[in-house]
């Protein structure tokens, strides 16, 4: 008697359209390409010393409207420009969202925000609004976290995380050292920092794994390694990371290590204790430890939006209007005075760090 081996909880398979038929549907342009290569350069020169801005990766903690992403990117676009000497402003664009247990994943995963799961509706929605975003000449950023959908988009993203759940995953290793940009490493949800110190060796290896091709055949993916990767400190279980006596163990660690002390600080997560309103404390830290002469802290990342807070996602067509459905947020004023309160305060410190940048990736 023949009886059935696999697919046993498998209720159905539904095939997408491949990336290239996807990226010819709605293809970058040579304005959108220009913005997205200068972007990653300056990270790049950044991340090596030669660019002292500092790095800050700010906005929505997911995308779940794209009206309000779109009035979002326009107010940032030009705080960008007020800032610009001292920092470069990066838009967080995350569409999958790592659950703990289960809720919401993301605007991909579900763009009616009401469990119908149309992912291929949900990749284009998010392509079409990366896109426009990257017309306006923002950088934009995303959290690298299903292995396939990169295909799909990461020719219009300038920084990518790793998150704390899947830094200490082959799989997100291998995937970041395939990325054609700049990869932040989250410490892990016990806040150690073992786990990210091991991915940024593995990253910066060749690696072979299986994935797809842009035909959206199976194929093995070999890759070069990402030497553009660094440590993202965003606390743990037991509390912060981002004080002095933290920031000097992680240095210690990276150069233990042989691995440049290129240290961004997260501002949400365990660092905030989840308290938004801590965001800005947690950034004024950083400032203060730059102002006293730190060199390894090279970039902040901060969760804002529209309006402050979060919201349940109960009912998808009653929700407030800028208002997370995930993370709490501090709100767009709060920004702006956090934002060009830094770039006051650091603007003529930063620049003496680039003549410093050799010795401080030496140490």
């Amino acid at each position: 008697m023949d009886r059935q081996l696999e697919n046993l909880n498998v209720l159905a398979h539904e095939l997408l359209a491949t990336p290239e038929h996807i990226k010819a549907e709605l293809p970058t342009n040579p304005a959108v390409q220009m913005s997205v290569a200068s972007a990653r350069a300056a990270i790049r020169a950044i991340i090596r010393g030669d660019d002292h801005r500092l790095l800050v990766v700010v906005g929505p903690c997911s995308i779940h409207d794209v009206t309000a992403a779109r009035e979002y990117a326009g107010r940032l676009i030009e705080l960008s420009r007020e800032v610009d000497g001292a920092l470069l402003l990066v838009m967080r664009a995350y569409f999958e969202k790592p659950r703990t247990t289960v809720g919401w994943k993301g605007l991909i995963n579900d763009p009616l925000l009401n469990d119908t799961f149309h992912v291929e509706d949900g990749i284009r929605l998010a392509r079409r609004l990366l896109l426009d975003l990257a017309a306006l000449g923002l950088p934009l950023s995303t959290e690298a976290l299903d292995p396939i959908t990169p295909q799909y988009l990461q020719d219009v993203i300038a920084w990518s995380a790793i998150g704390a759940r899947t830094t200490e995953s082959q799989t997100h290793r291998e995937l970041a050292s395939g990325l054609s940009c700049a990869v932040g490493f989250k410490n892990g949800t016990d806040g150690g920092l073992e786990v990210a110190l091991n991915a940024l060796q593995s990253v910066a290896k060749p690696h072979r794994f299986l994935g797809i091709s842009p035909d959206g055949q199976v194929a093995i993916i070999h890759t070069r390694g990402n030497d553009n990767a660094h440590i993202v400190m965003r606390g743990g279980h037991n509390g912060p990371n981002h004080q002095r006596e933290h920031i000097l163990a992680c240095e210690r660690e990276l150069a233990k290590a042989g691995l440049a002390a290129n240290i961004m600080i997260d501002c949400s997560h365990a660092n905030s204790a989840k308290d938004h309103n801590r965001q800005p404390f947690v950034a004024r830290d950083a400032r203060d430890q730059i102002l006293d002469g730190n060199r390894s802290i090279m970039g902040l990342m901060v969760e804002s939006n529209l309006h402050e807070g979060n919201q349940k996602l109960v009912d998808p067509k009653n929700l407030s209007y800028g208002v997370s459905v995930t993370d709490a947020c501090i709100d767009w004023d709060t920004t702006v005075e956090l934002l060009t309160g830094l770039a006051g305060d650091l603007r003529d410190v930063l620049p003496a760090r680039r003549r410093h940048s050799q010795d401080v990736n030496a140490a």
